[in-house]
């Protein structure tokens, strides 16, 4: 049998905001929730884009322009079948480039004051982006708009709190 009416909704979701905000706990626990694949998407990096990082250099658009094409491929590969993905998409024209490889995305931002941001990099210090990064990607950051697919929500919630609202959002807007 195909196209049961009682299939779930197999959603695209990128969880995206600035490094330190969650995404891939967020995204993990989203996936789990909503029986999807993951993948975060640091997977999705060039080598000279996770060194660049480690030494402290911002990425400029030129280095996140093949990074986001890959990201965009992989959702648009998981159309009807559904997946989360953790990706900063900072700005429109990043989440452009997303949505025009995988148009049904949906996005998550993980929104916060940059004081409980900064205090959550600094107790992850093996991951290659460091909190002095946060000021340029806060910088960067264009909240996500009225017209684009998805809704902001803040991190003070726990998790499950975060997972919860994101599923009622989804099925309020399912097409």
């Amino acid at each position: 049998m195909t196209d049961q009416p009682d299939e779930p909704h197999r959603p695209l979701v990128v969880v995206m905001g600035v490094s330190g905000a969650g995404k891939s706990t967020v995204g993990t626990a989203l996936a789990d929730r909503l029986g999807l694949p993951y993948r975060d998407a640091d997977a999705f990096h060039p080598q000279a884009n996770i060194e660049k990082m480690a030494a402290g250099h911002p990425l400029d658009d030129h280095d996140r322009a093949p990074w986001l094409r890959a990201i965009g491929a992989w959702l648009a590969s998981r159309e009807g079948a559904g997946a989360v993905a953790s990706c900063s998409a900072l700005k429109r024209r990043y989440r452009r480039t997303l949505l025009d490889a995988a148009p049904g995305i949906r996005f998550l931002h993980l929104t916060g004051a940059a004081a409980i941001i900064s205090d959550r990099m600094q107790h992850r210090p093996a991951h290659f982006m460091k909190a002095g990064m946060l000021e340029s990607q806060l910088e960067t950051l264009e909240p996500l708009a009225d017209d684009e697919p998805g809704v902001a929500i803040d991190v003070r919630q726990p998790v499950a709190a975060i997972v919860e609202e994101f599923v009622r959002y989804l099925d309020r807007t399912r097409a």
